[in-house]
């Protein structure tokens, strides 16, 4: 439901563009110009929640922030295709998505104390048990939680608020400053000369995925063998990414031990990924890293900054 009415959204969105624009360059000198119509902003979709609701009577088991809440995706998705991020980079057009590939939806605000033991209480769901793979530090404070379909079930993901975070250290020791070079050789090398060995999880399941994949390809399409068969294969593609993942927080937290500030290169990472060297360049998973590199920078009061390696 929630997919059908982001596409909903979206195709709101495509018309008034497709509509409300003319080229420049291919306008006649004189032209009948069409009755336009207001730009459908995130305000104004918003409004049309209720009448939803009305027209659809099933709508009404969804909770109204977490219907909001595709109105905004919406809105961010289809402001990056027009302006751009902060950055002024643009994406490309967004696409309508399929059942499949919709897989969260969000509670933008937790009330306290939602969470209690194994038990979390959601909105038109009421308690619902987790399975904690860590407890909550005391004083923090649950402001929105995430639920997403992945092949082996469904994943709960909360955002915490902390006051006592640490700033960045005024000082820094100099001589826990450190550049590393990220490689395909060594994942990793400092410029003390210490190295941290790559390793290479997707070539060595490279071959019980190709197994994997010829199961699900013979298949008969739309049968429940196929479907069993595609959870198999995204069963297996999601452990080979938490290798990846657990390899990037374990090597992060091992550098921010050990320095104060980490700078590295400014990689082209999409550029390297057009190349003969895309499977091996998408195995490392450099910008997953440097993006975990510099959160957990940031949460621990030090620098993980991009740029030239000393």
């Amino acid at each position: 439901m929630l997919c059908s009415q982001y596409n909903y959204l979206l195709a709101d969105r495509f018309n008034w563009y497709e509509q409300n624009r003319s080229p420049i360059n291919s306008c006649p000198l004189r032209s009948h110009l069409p009755e336009l119509r207001d730009n459908p902003d995130y305000f104004s979709q918003k409004k049309t929640l209720p009448q939803l609701k009305k027209t659809h009577p099933w709508y009404k088991g969804i909770y109204s922030q977490v219907l909001q809440d595709v109105v905004k995706r919406v809105k961010v998705t289809f402001d990056r295709f027009l302006k751009g991020d902060s950055n002024g980079k643009r994406s490309g057009k967004p696409r309508f998505k399929q059942r499949s590939r919709y897989r969260t939806f969000t509670y933008p605000q937790m009330k306290d104390g939602c969470l209690q033991g194994n038990l979390i209480n959601l909105p038109m769901f009421g308690k619902v048990k987790v399975v904690l793979h860590r407890p909550i530090p005391d004083g923090f404070k649950v402001k929105t939680a995430s639920i997403t379909k992945k092949a082996d079930g469904f994943y709960l993901t909360l955002s915490l608020e902390d006051a006592t975070v640490p700033t960045i250290k005024p000082d820094f020791n100099p001589d826990k400053i450190t550049g590393i070079d990220v490689g395909l050789k060594e994942f990793l090398t400092t410029s003390e000369g210490e190295t941290v060995a790559i390793p290479q999880h997707y070539r060595k399941a490279q071959k019980r995925l190709r197994v994997m994949q010829k199961r699900v390809s013979r298949r008969q399409k739309g049968s429940n063998r196929r479907q069993k068969a595609v959870k198999q294969l995204g069963c297996h593609h999601k452990k080979v990414a938490d290798k990846r993942k657990d390899f990037h927080f374990k090597t992060a937290n091992y550098l921010l031990s050990k320095y104060d500030v980490v700078a590295h290169e400014d990689l082209n990472v999409k550029g390297l990924a057009r190349t003969r060297l895309a499977k091996s360049v998408l195995d490392a998973g450099w910008s997953s890293f440097l993006s975990i590199l510099a959160n957990k920078a940031e949460n621990a009061g030090k620098v993980g900054n991009s740029g030239k390696c000393p």
